[in-house]
């Protein structure tokens, strides 16, 4: 496309960045399995388990599978957001609600000046990436141009098949995808246009919410590659 007649307006530039990142998802997911899909690269991993095998206290999924989710609480990476939320007007009754921690524990962050641990993020599985991702689109599709009723926890079915998850992800992205194409720059602007339960999104600008969903495809989509390198370096050895 010549510079001419490429598009610079904000949707326009956010669509073409995710486009480009789905299509090379999709070239680094061509030929995932089973067993590589759910490879757990060190103990102890987060995962898709069987509901009766889940080890993490807040694992969630409608069905027989579910994807471990550890207890609430806020990352030491968050602690400038949540001062800078307090700033904006936000209350901390609501960033205790969007964390599901306790208020007493948002004016703990609030009132800490050192300098935070960094925070122990848990090795996964591929499994879990592109779960979580799922879960994450499924439900911030469901919260901003579906009904806005369902529980984001309860829309993906997890299952242990590769080939399953990867079309049940695809035909969600694709919705997304379709989606975008329905925005109006009013609509861009609006606070609260995706209502999503779990988060900012309903005290956000949506321009800045689709640059976070961009943000969290991509950088989820570049661990799933490590994970899948990681995986044939094992085999060669």
């Amino acid at each position: 496309m010549s510079g001419q007649e490429q598009r610079t307006d904000r949707l326009s530039i956010l669509i073409e960045q995710f486009d480009q990142a789905r299509e090379m998802a999709e070239v680094r997911l061509h030929g995932l399995g089973d067993e590589e899909y759910l490879w757990e690269p060190a103990p102890g991993s987060w995962s898709i388990r069987r509901r009766e095998e889940a080890t993490t206290p807040r694992a969630y999924g409608p069905g027989a599978w579910v994807i471990d989710k550890g207890a609430p609480e806020i990352p030491a990476n968050e602690y400038a957001e949540v001062a800078r939320q307090v700033a904006d007007g936000m209350s901390v009754a609501k960033i205790a609600e969007d964390w599901s921690v306790s208020v007493e524990r948002v004016e703990e962050v609030l009132a800490f000046t050192g300098e935070p641990e960094p925070d122990v993020v848990p090795i996964t599985t591929i499994a879990w990436r592109l779960g979580h991702l799922h879960s994450c689109f499924a439900g911030q599709w469901e919260w901003t141009f579906g009904e806005r009723r369902q529980d984001p926890h309860l829309l993906v079915d997890f299952t242990p098949s590769a080939a399953l998850a990867l079309e049940r992800f695809w035909e969600t992205i694709g919705r997304h995808r379709a989606s975008l194409d329905t925005l109006t720059e009013e609509q861009l602007d609006t606070v609260g246009f995706s209502q999503y339960p779990y988060g900012s999104d309903a005290d956000d600008v949506y321009v800045g919410t689709l640059a976070a969903a961009n943000l969290e495809f991509i950088h989820h989509m570049a661990e799933i590659a490590l994970l899948r390198d990681l995986w044939r370096a094992r085999l060669a050895g």
